[in-house]
């Protein structure tokens, strides 16, 4: 069990501040997601949590007990790391094992947990192979196994599917999210990939250049969008940022946003928008659109005929339109 909090952590490398005044909490049994682009902080709010950093400012907090100097033995906190990290010596099973082997794990409990771990991730097959003779998924499995064999309090995950193909990606989210429920474990995962995040985590935190600047679940991230930093990084296509002028707008607004889905058009050989773009994708078709200085993205659903050159009126309920003052952050209401 395991909740982890961060009270006002600051990291600096030289003159680089990685992490700046982080403040937030991880539930106990939570699915908790870092999410931004490189850089960000994300690895680095990992390795504190873990253990292998020290805060220049700050606590960290594990179930209320200040660990800030606390090294990573004593946390009882597995990390699969983002290099996998395994022995090319020891067979997967020997990698496995090596958590529990340390501690001094009984033989026959070590037996039991490694059963468990590997019917769960379905590596039994491969277990008697070195990490030179496996796939990259499987790599990623037997990584993933060696953390989940300890049964600790929390667990952080650094990209760990990052290699695998997109099919395997599919699958191993799903997998993830089964494992974490349960067992019944904090997990702590870290990804550059939007789609991978909002699909996985119970709340999410965005990063931008060491700063958190939201939390919340993935609905409210994507639908409430605290500044239009993070208003642009979650969606595909990515939210429509224009200035004022094409839909109402309310006072002091700089920027409108609106989702590429919630923009309605009609042909009109008088409307306001031209197609410039159009992307059939199967189930859905992306139309890229002129609308005077402004380029916008529609998503549709299905192939519908529309061609190049073509007008188009062009609208969006205002419900749906987002407010952002000229220094990126949401207006009220």
């Amino acid at each position: 069990m395991a909740e982890i909090t961060f009270d006002n952590v600051s990291k600096r490398f030289g003159a680089t501040v990685a992490v700046n005044a982080a403040s937030f909490t991880v539930r106990d049994n939570e699915f908790f997601c870092f999410f931004g682009p490189p850089l960000s902080g994300k690895t680095t709010l990992l390795r504190l949590i873990l253990g292998l950093e020290v805060p220049d400012e700050g606590r960290i907090l594990i179930d209320g007990k200040d660990v800030t100097r606390t090294g990573p033995a004593a946390r009882n906190i597995a990390m699969v790391f983002q290099n996998l990290a395994l022995f090319p010596h020891m067979t997967a099973r020997d990698n496995v094992r090596f958590p529990l082997v340390e501690r001094g794990v009984p033989a026959a409990q070590i037996t039991a947990r490694l059963e468990e771990v590997a019917a769960k991730l379905h590596i039994g097959h491969i277990l008697h192979k070195h990490p030179g003779q496996l796939s990259g998924g499987e790599r990623q499995r037997v990584a993933i196994a060696r953390a989940l064999v300890r049964d600790p309090a929390a667990y952080l995950m650094d990209d760990p599917i990052s290699a695998l193909d997109a099919r395997l990606r599919e699958e191993a989210r799903v997998e993830l999210k089964r494992m974490q429920r349960e067992a019944g474990r904090t997990l702590i995962y870290v990804t550059h990939d939007q789609e991978e995040a909002m699909s996985v985590a119970d709340r999410m935190a965005i990063l931008e250049q060491g700063v958190i600047r939201q939390i919340g679940t993935p609905a409210e991230l994507y639908d409430r969008p605290a500044t239009s930093y993070v208003a642009q990084l979650l969606g595909a296509p990515v939210m429509n940022l224009i200035p004022p002028g094409l839909f109402a707008t309310r006072p002091g607004a700089a920027l409108v946003g609106v989702r590429p889905e919630d923009l309605r058009v009609t042909p009109d050989p008088a409307g306001r928008a031209e197609v410039t773009g159009v992307e059939p994708l199967g189930g859905y078709t992306v139309l890229t659109l002129r609308a005077g200085e402004s380029q916008l993205r529609v998503l549709l659903r299905g192939q519908p005929a529309f061609a190049p050159g073509q007008r188009l009126h062009l609208d969006a309920a205002e419900e749906r339109l987002h407010h952002f003052a000229a220094d990126g952050h949401r207006l009220a209401g």
